[in-house]
């Protein structure tokens, strides 16, 4: 796919699930600008090629919300890149449990969605300072463009795309829709746990709709809505959202 048509996707050699925020509309009629903020798989894998088109978007800022081991383990590769890592690490206890139960046999498709469910309903509870460093430094408009992933850009970016979305307007449908396209930009599920029946391994490795709505439902029943939980979790008064609107909309 090019990046020509919308959403707008950056192909990449060495990564996937690239694709610029650019062109979702909002409720009131204004469209998110392109170029600003992207989201994508990890990094870790860039070409010449990779690192020449992230060049052209003259991204300042890549956000990494992995956890550190994590981050450690696939570093990016931006040498020769005008830009900077900042970490919003956010650990992956899901991997330890998903491993856990590849080793004793007990994962089927049931027991994986209570755990990605369980793990969702965890993001705007444990893991607010993480998406706190995150959207700190996306409201500095000195760090765009950025970048934000983790390593699939599924399941903490998703959930980061679907607030950011949800705080400049964006209708919810299309939101949703926005979190179900890494069922066909992302390829770094291609190989992976070849011991697990498909069943199971696609409630692993997909963006399903009642995982995302599980962490919203968190968000209203805990804060009220997006907007509330972004001033009281976040740190982003109603000033900073209105400016992050006026920078991020046209």
């Amino acid at each position: 796919m090019d990046g020509s048509g919308f959403p707008y996707v950056v192909p990449l050699e060495g990564g996937s699930n690239f694709r610029d925020f650019g062109g979702h509309r909002t409720a009131d009629g204004g469209t998110v600008r392109r170029g600003l903020v992207f989201r994508s798989a990890h990094l870790g894998g860039l070409t010449d090629a990779d690192r020449a088109a992230l060049g052209k978007l003259a991204v300042r800022t890549i956000v990494d919300l992995r956890g550190v081991n994590e981050a450690a383990e696939t570093p990016h590769l931006i040498d020769g890149l005008a830009c900077k890592v900042v970490g919003a690490h956010i650990e992956p206890q899901l991997g330890e449990q998903l491993r856990a139960g590849v080793e004793n046999g007990t994962l089927t498709p049931f027991v994986v969605m209570e755990l990605l469910t369980d793990h969702y309903r965890d993001y705007p509870r444990r893991c607010a300072p993480g998406f706190r460093t995150l959207f700190t430094t996306l409201s500095d408009g000195t760090h765009r463009p950025l970048v934000f992933h983790c390593t699939a850009g599924k399941d903490r970016t998703g959930f980061a795309s679907a607030l950011l979305l949800s705080l400049l307007g964006v209708h919810w449908d299309d939101v949703m829709e926005d979190y179900l396209r890494t069922n066909e930009l992302w390829t770094g599920h291609v190989g992976r746990y070849p011991e697990l029946d498909l069943d199971t391994r696609a409630a692993i490795v997909e963006a399903r709709r009642p995982y995302l709505e599980a962490a919203f439902a968190v968000v209203r029943d805990d804060y009220g809505s997006a907007e509330a939980f972004a001033e009281k979790a976040l740190g982003l008064d109603a000033a900073v959202r209105e400016r992050l609107k006026a920078e991020l909309l046209e």
